[in-house]
């Protein structure tokens, strides 16, 4: 497979593809028949999945440096170049959101019936917006993609939502602005500071890792406006109010991409800018301290809230904030078993979260109710549902065996040597969690059926079957044999780890082939 990719030149064209064939798709969906809307959608997510298949094997997996990196100048007198690349962090990252986005056009097939043009036409910016999150090495292009994404989501919610859908979007939209605008001007800043040390104007994510340094005493508000910016992306206690709104009123294909893709940038943002630019701070005793608190606190604080909760979908979402409390505290907890744990339950987060929201979708449009009362008894009336729905709560809950159990076992057990108490802690985390996702698959499922109105529930169809099962074949094969995940993320880990040593501010050297496009 690698020679066939060198072949037809993979590496030069395919992240720039990645980024511009769904932009290109906005096209024909906007201009074809509204009937069509979907099909052109699909089309070309699928088309994008397909395409990213081939960074699995385009990666050289013994390398943690930044790979098929191209660099295009873009506006040069302000030092803005149009940089793109990945390591093993960014590669699951952009694999897991093409995975995720022609699933989600699927899952949308009939819970979208007007303005079908417009929902998939923002569907497809919103994953040129994603892709390129993850793969961007300029940070005003960084920037530029961070914004891209939010305005999709925004209009998707507040269109497609449900009856409280404006004030989630506008809630959702005014923290997102507030954090992103803190960025651009930790941006501004670091670039100014840099360039006044070195000479050199440039917003090049090598050169300002590299620079970082000179920012001097600065480097404590930067990194604050940096982290604020990422926990509120992630959400972390107690920037995480925005979160359960903009899930229960988004659509179906909005919760999966909101839970199981965005709130990734933030811990991704963490591991890619915040730490590796201002280790001094971010791992200073006192920020250290504060986060792994907050980490500990979203742990059990999402997980006892989302036991009360009535309304399955919000359950679901509070649930979100004590798993990414989970990917916090293994980030600081600074070994590559915890670190590799973060990024592994990011994936499975992402895989299982996605699909619950998914199910919780299909169940709805045959009942048009999320309250988990109004259930009960189901598994007579829909036993292929109920058998999935049942495998991915026990994933979710961490059953070893399933992609649950990995990465958070790894965080644990990397996490427990620095932060012994707080680990200890996080681990009723896994209790909780157990206690109220079983008791509302109990609640839903497996009680008496004895409502009327659940006695003519159809089961899941095709369409629905085939959405699911890459999801569930990933549950299962990430809980059985993560090896060549783990594997393809552990030399980028271990760089990642180098860069926040004390003192540590090397040059991330390009591996593989660099292009570079002259005007």
């Amino acid at each position: 497979m690698t020679a066939f990719l060198d072949s037809i030149g993979y590496g030069q064209w395919i992240l720039h593809a990645l980024v511009v064939l769904p932009l290109l798709g906005v096209v024909p969906v906007l201009l074809g028949p509204e009937a069509s809307a979907k099909r052109t959608a699909l089309l070309v997510t699928s088309l994008e999945l397909i395409l990213s298949l081939g960074l699995w094997w385009a990666l050289d997996p013994g390398r943690g440096t930044l790979q098929l990196v191209s660099n295009t100048p873009w506006i040069p007198g302000w030092g803005i170049s149009y940089r793109v690349g990945i390591d093993g962090i960014s590669l699951v990252m952009v694999l897991l959101t093409t995975l995720l986005m022609p699933i989600s056009v699927l899952g949308s097939w009939r819970y979208i019936t007007r303005q079908e043009r417009g929902f998939y036409a923002l569907m497809l910016a919103l994953l040129t917006g994603l892709v390129g999150v993850f793969i961007a090495l300029d940070l005003f292009v960084f920037y530029i993609f961070f914004e891209i994404m939010l305005i999709p989501m925004y209009f998707i919610i507040g269109i497609w939502g449900g009856p409280n859908r404006l004030y989630a979007a506008i809630k959702f939209f005014i923290y997102t602005m507030a954090g992103s605008l803190l960025m651009l001007v930790a941006i501004v800043v670091l670039v100014w500071r840099v360039q006044a040390v070195t000479g050199y104007l440039s917003f090049s994510y090598d050169h300002l890792l590299t620079n970082a340094g000179a920012v001097g005493p600065l480097a404590p508000w930067l990194f604050a406006a940096f982290a604020v910016a990422f926990a509120i992306k992630v959400p972390i206690f107690p920037f995480h109010t925005w979160l359960p709104d903009a899930h229960v009123e988004a659509p179906t294909a909005g919760s999966v991409l909101l839970a199981a893709v965005m709130l990734k940038i933030g811990t991704y943002g963490f591991l890619r800018f915040a730490v590796p630019f201002f280790p001094q701070v971010a791992l200073s005793p006192t920020v250290s301290r504060i986060v792994v608190v907050l980490a500990v606190i979203g742990i059990v604080y999402g997980a006892l809230v989302a036991m009360v909760q009535p309304d399955i979908k919000k359950l679901v979402a509070y649930s979100s904030v004590s798993h990414l409390g989970f990917v916090m505290l293994g980030i600081w907890g600074g070994t590559v078993q915890s670190v590799q744990g973060s990024l592994m339950i990011m994936i499975s987060h992402g895989i299982s979260t996605g699909a619950l929201f998914l199910l919780i979708g299909m169940i709805y449009e045959r009942r048009h109710t999320r309250e988990i009362a109004d259930y009960g008894g189901i598994a007579r009336v829909v036993p292929v549902f109920s058998l999935i729905f049942t495998v991915v709560v026990l994933s979710s809950i961490g059953l070893p065996g399933l992609n649950g159990f990995v990465g958070e076992f790894l965080v644990l057990l990397g996490s427990f040597s620095a932060y012994p108490l707080a680990t200890v802690i996080a681990t009723t985390g896994v209790i909780f969690a157990a206690a109220y996702l079983l008791w509302a698959l109990q609640r839903m499922i497996y009680n008496r059926l004895d409502k009327p109105e659940n006695e003519r529930l159809s089961d899941l169809n095709g369409r629905e079957l085939a959405l699911m099962t890459p999801l569930l074949i990933g549950i299962v094969w990430l809980g059985l044999y993560p090896e060549p995940v783990l594997r393809r993320m552990e030399p980028a880990t271990r760089r990642y780890l180098q860069l926040t040593q004390p003192g540590a501010a090397a040059p991330v050297a390009a591996a593989g082939p660099t292009i570079e496009v002259r005007p």
